[in-house]
């Protein structure tokens, strides 16, 4: 089985990330939508996230229905229900009809914004490569909310090869968004870059070199501020080739951190549990 736990992780950002943000929808549910993000970002108690936006899955499923033509409540619907599998479903049932259901939301969106798009997952290769060259920076959002939603499927998929054979199209909706806005959810499209290139060890083919550029560009987008960044660059690059001190520097950097930050403290501080379990294990892996 491939190891992508690393998609698991990356998704805890996507809970606290613009998962509520539903540009041209009404004034009011825009509102709404900004300040639940911002009090779910802001928070530093994961359960109580946890147990809030299961409510809120709900929610976006009666918005879908009352609103078949809106793209972005499909964006947010598979948003929400892939963070929420990846951060807190342990089920691996639950995980993957939450994660099917992610991906069909998050591919409906992509195909309502883009009719060339609407069979994205036969499309060859270098035709999906083609028509992404064809989009603009206000596509960003659908490209990013596919690619991450469609990671999330193949994680809660892992066990199924032909699933984990669509990995190069995620690569490739994550490089547009690169090319397009790096900046974009603080440069989270490189944390999946850099997991996609370390999936594998140096001597399996795994590309550690690419992948630790991807994990140092999103500690700079974000200042330092997202330590999930620190994370995933010590579990995914370090551990992979073997360096114990970066791997430990990174990870007490981690811990050192006030975790409390607008707009990242709840990830920080899933990220610090995290953190805290890697350096517990240090030991056996090295």
């Amino acid at each position: 089985m491939v190891h992508i736990r690393v998609f698991a992780s990356l998704r805890v950002m996507l809970v606290v990330g613009s998962l509520f943000t539903m540009a041209g929808c009404s004034g009011v549910i825009d509102r709404f939508a900004s300040n639940l993000s911002s009090a779910m970002m802001d928070n530093n108690d994961p359960a109580t996230v946890e147990a809030g936006a299961a409510s809120y899955l709900l929610l976006l499923d009666a918005l879908v229905k009352q609103e078949p033509d809106s793209a972005t409540f499909r964006q947010a619907a598979a948003s929400l229900n892939s963070a929420y599998a990846g951060a807190f479903v342990k089920d691996t049932a639950r995980a993957s009809v939450m994660t099917d259901k992610a991906l069909t939301y998050a591919l409906e969106a992509l195909c309502l914004e883009h009719d060339a798009l609407c069979d994205v997952r036969k499309l060859p290769l270098d035709d999906l490569k083609l028509h992404l060259a064809k989009l603009k920076v206000a596509d960003v959002p659908v490209i990013y909310t596919a690619g991450s939603a469609w990671a999330g499927w193949i994680q809660a998929h892992s066990d199924d090869w032909n699933a984990v054979a669509d990995m190069p199209r995620v690569e490739v909706l994550m490089q547009r968004v690169v090319e397009l806005d790096e900046t974009y959810q603080n440069g989270a499209a490189h944390l999946y870059l850099g997991g996609l290139a370390t999936v594998l060890p140096p001597a399996l083919g795994g590309r550690s070199e690419v992948g630790k550029t991807h994990f140092e560009r999103a500690i700079a987008l974000s200042e330092g501020h997202n330590l999930l960044a620190k994370v995933l660059y010590a579990k995914n690059y370090a551990r992979g080739v073997f360096d114990r001190e970066l791997h430990d520097r990174l990870l007490n950097e981690v811990l050192a951190a006030d975790p409390s930050y607008k707009g990242w403290t709840l990830s920080n501080v899933m990220a610090r549990r995290e953190a805290e379990a890697l350096l517990q294990s240090a030991d056996e892996y090295f």
